[in-house]
């Protein structure tokens, strides 16, 4: 038998053991190829290669202080079929929410993946750590979140931060919060992943972990953090409404004819021009749309401290500016029971990238006094 009738074989009996169609395998693969920034042909064809062949990590997800909508956002994948295979075979350990263990059992089962997986196991964190007076304002299991947070860290392959609370303290860190909430990073220092978002879309999630599969390392990441391929362009680059820009036709009240007709929504605004995100081509909801092309400006929901970034309806409040750089996540393996590079080494190599964003239209601050 050749490697390609090998190949097909495994993914055959891959297939009829998950009881998943091979369309929906493979489109849900495409989905995830794109994410990676790989084709989405040949990329598909490695991915799905990766998840029929390769054993998955074992997982702890932490939840700080978070509403849970980023674990709401991944369980409304494109493919809800792949995404319950890559749940089931990831082998989430320990997940609050999603866990049937409570209490007492919850915390057992966390204690015995660190023990039995140690270097072996990445470490998932929704929600904001809260260091605040001794970090009282979220405790689990009668201990202080950043207790938990660094024992369990200490042991993990990765660590990867899901959601804009967890990249870079999100609403519990805003302005006037009396829990002081924090990024993961400035509790654990460089080397975590930031999957940024409020909540991040599903594939951004899933990709990680895919990609930890495919490559054996973690994606390359921009100065903040973020896989590269996901937050590359801006929100901007690839916007619907782009061409209406372009052009000076915006958008000056909801339910104005621009409205209507689709017009530019910088001035109602959108944070578009500032915010690196996917959310153009992964799109939510089963890939069929994203806030802009639903009729709503981009609040900027993946960049840091957006909920302090000014009103988010008064014009571009934020900073027209990139990231500064451009970080190279490396990572080693760490055991044949894990089978992918996951332990975190050289931790950052930084390179200077540029990708400026637009400057806003001419007109744009008589326009934005018209519509106040």
């Amino acid at each position: 038998m050749s490697g390609e009738e090998k190949i097909e074989s495994a993914l055959r009996e891959f297939l009829e053991r998950k009881r998943i169609s091979r369309r929906d395998f493979l489109k849900g693969c495409g989905v995830l190829a794109i994410a990676l920034g790989l084709s989405q042909v040949d990329g598909a064809a490695k991915v799905a290669l990766a998840l029929a062949t390769k054993p998955r990590p074992p997982v702890i997800w932490l939840s700080l202080q978070d509403c849970t909508g980023c674990t709401e956002s991944l369980t409304r994948s494109q493919s809800p079929q792949l995404l319950n295979l890559i749940l089931s075979d990831l082998s989430l350990d320990y997940h609050e929410t999603l866990q049937a263990a409570a209490g007492a059992g919850a915390e057992e089962s966390r204690l015995a993946t660190m023990r039995d997986y140690a270097g072996k196991y990445v470490l998932v964190v929704e929600g904001s750590p809260t260091p605040q007076d001794g970090g009282v304002y979220c405790v689990l299991g009668g201990r202080s979140n950043i207790d938990v947070l660094k024992e369990t860290a200490a042991s993990a392959a990765a660590v990867v931060a899901v959601g804009n609370c967890a990249c870079f303290g999100g609403i519990p860190g805003a302005r006037q919060s009396p829990s002081g909430g924090v990024g993961v990073r400035d509790i654990l220092g460089n080397g975590v992943v930031h999957i940024a978002g409020c909540p991040p879309i599903a594939e951004a999630i899933t990709a990680v972990f895919v990609h930890l599969l495919v490559f054996d390392r973690l994606p390359e990441l921009d100065g903040l953090g973020r896989p590269l391929e996901t937050y590359r362009n801006t929100i901007h680059d690839r916007c619907v409404r782009r061409t209406f820009y372009d052009s000076g036709q915006y958008v000056k009240s909801f339910d104005d004819q621009g409205a209507k007709q689709g017009y530019c929504l910088y001035l109602l605004g959108c944070k578009g021009p500032t915010t690196y995100n996917a959310c153009p081509t992964l799109r939510w909801n089963g890939g069929v749309s994203y806030p802009i092309q639903s009729g709503h400006p981009c609040l900027g929901c993946s960049e840091p401290h957006f909920w302090d970034g000014g009103g988010f309806y008064a014009g571009q409040s934020a900073p027209l500016a990139s990231p500064s750089g451009v970080i190279t996540a490396v990572a080693v393996a760490a055991g044949a029971a894990l089978g992918v590079g996951a332990i975190l080494a050289g931790r950052a190599k930084s390179r200077t990238t540029s990708s400026p964003a637009p400057p806003p239209p001419s007109d744009s601050s008589s326009q934005e006094e018209k519509t106040r």
